[in-house]
């Protein structure tokens, strides 16, 4: 995946060797811990954070959601956690994270009333993260080989394209994929039947599968080599492709499918920093400028509504943000599954994986 990093400009790196030194400072920084995705350590996310520290925090990453909260509950530590909301059930219920105290974020009321409002951002009546950035999973594709009338989700089940497509290896995203192109209710309380549905589309596309990816470059590459033409993935894919010149596309066709995401912040309860830190880092996180960034250099949409007048207007409507309310009324949300059928999920998922 292609990120642009943002480092430390020449003005506020003097402003803060006059403040503090810098070895100090930097020491400062890294003691808080984060847990993340590779990639997020880019300091244009957190620039308020870089400017009353010196530096960025530490980072540790994980490939997966699942490899995440396996390494948490078997004892691994950080102050700060960035799964989606559809895990953040899961996490509550295992006593992984502390909620948050919204009075202490000083963008919270600037954050967008959609974002705040999807399932897992709130628990119970108690809030628990601080949605970060958001965003699609849906079908790319060559646009050279395949006609825009023409594709669809069912596309992937076509002989003609064995061993020509790419779905993320994960079984949540795996069967939201598959409950769109079933007509599912619901792919987060399926019923036996819908499931069923479900996993027999995922064993008939399974022949076109050219690889599960677990790392969204892998997909970006096969694609604009040619050697993918179809892939479920993110937004980001998209853009990665469109910025190298590959002629490709997701479809956002609510009526044949497409998924939105959003991911954020957690304070995890085996924290050892202070709140103000941890708060600093949410603040700096959550502010306009770091949604600003994230918008121009990523293409992902950021939670802060102000950083969608700020950004460029021209990227705003290439990138599909100018109608923000269009993502949140009808496509499927990725939100909690019932503990009961992701196990199910998981289960099934080897099974199809390994050819049965």
């Amino acid at each position: 995946m292609k990120h642009f990093a943002l480092g430390l400009t020449g003005a506020l790196a003097a402003a803060t060797a006059l403040t503090v030194p810098a070895g100090i400072a930097q020491a400062e920084a890294g003691s808080l811990s984060v847990f993340d995705w590779s990639g997020y350590e880019d300091q244009g996310f957190y620039g308020g954070y870089v400017e009353k520290y010196g530096g960025a925090p530490s980072y540790t990453y994980f490939g997966s959601v699942e490899e995440a909260f396996t390494k948490l509950q078997s004892g691994f530590a950080a102050d700060l956690a960035h799964p989606c909301t559809d895990a953040l059930r899961k996490w509550v219920a295992a006593d992984l994270i502390k909620p948050i105290d919204t009075s202490r974020i000083d963008n919270w009321d600037k954050l967008l009333p959609q974002i705040k409002d999807v399932d897992g951002v709130t628990v119970d009546g108690q809030t628990y993260m601080v949605p970060f950035e958001w965003g699609n999973t849906g079908l790319i594709y060559r646009t050279d080989q395949i006609a825009e009338e023409d594709v669809s989700l069912q596309l992937l089940a076509d002989p003609a394209y064995q061993g020509k497509i790419a779905i993320p290896d994960a079984a949540s995203s795996a069967y939201a994929m598959a409950a769109l192109a079933t007509g599912a209710s619901s792919y987060t309380d399926m019923s036996d039947e819908e499931f069923q549905k479900a996993s027999d589309f995922l064993r008939r596309i399974h022949p076109n599968v050219r690889f599960y990816w677990s790392d969204a470059g892998q997909l970006d590459q096969a694609i604009a080599s040619g050697e993918v033409l179809l892939g479920w993935g993110w937004n980001q894919s998209e853009l990665n492709l469109i910025w190298n010149e590959t002629p490709a596309k997701m479809m956002r066709d609510v009526d044949k499918g497409i998924a939105t995401w959003v991911c954020g912040y957690v304070h995890l309860n085996s924290s050892t920093q202070s709140d103000e830190q941890v708060y600093d880092m949410l603040n700096a996180l959550s502010a306009e400028d770091s949604g600003k960034y994230i918008i121009e250099n990523w293409g992902y949409a950021h939670s802060n509504a102000e950083a969608f007048k700020s950004a460029d207007q021209e990227l705003i409507k290439t990138y599909g943000f100018a109608d923000v309310d269009s993502f949140f009324e009808d496509s499927l949300f990725f939100d909690a599954v019932t503990p009961e059928l992701e196990g199910r999920m998981l289960k099934e998922f080897e099974r199809i994986k390994a050819g049965f």
